[in-house]
C-alpha cells in the first residue's frame, strides 16, 4: 500500500519535558479531538468534569497514558497535568499556539 492510505492510524509524536523527566506525546486524532470537544461541552453544565477532559487528553496522546488510573492522575501535581494537557493540544493544532 502506498500514498496517503498507508499512513492510516500513523502517529506524530515528539518528546516533552512532565516534571523534569522526558515524556513522548502524540498528535491527537480528529476522532480524539472530537471526543474531547464533545466532552468539554458537557464542561459548561458540569465543572467536575474539567478532570475527565484532562484525563481523557492525556490517556488519549501520552505514551503509557492509557495504563493511568483515575487514582494515578490523583498523585500528580494540577499544574503539572494543565501543563502537559496545554501542550498536547497545542501540538495537536488545537488553540492558539497550534501545531507548535
Amino acid at each position: 500500500m502506498s500514498g496517503i492510505k498507508a499512513l492510516v492510524g500513523k502517529r506524530v509524536s515528539k518528546s516533552v519535558k512532565f516534571m523534569g523527566e522526558d515524556i513522548k506525546i502524540s498528535k491527537l486524532s480528529v476522532a480524539e479531538v472530537l471526543e474531547i470537544q464533545n466532552k468539554a461541552k458537557e464542561l459548561k453544565e458540569d465543572e467536575a468534569l474539567g478532570l475527565d477532559v484532562l484525563r481523557t487528553v492525556i490517556r488519549s496522546a501520552v505514551e503509557g497514558g492509557d495504563e493511568l488510573s483515575d487514582t494515578d492522575f490523583e498523585t500528580f501535581p494540577m499544574e503539572e497535568l494543565s501543563k502537559l494537557s496545554t501542550e498536547i493540544m497545542k501540538f495537536s493544532g488545537i488553540g492558539a499556539d497550534a501545531g507548535k
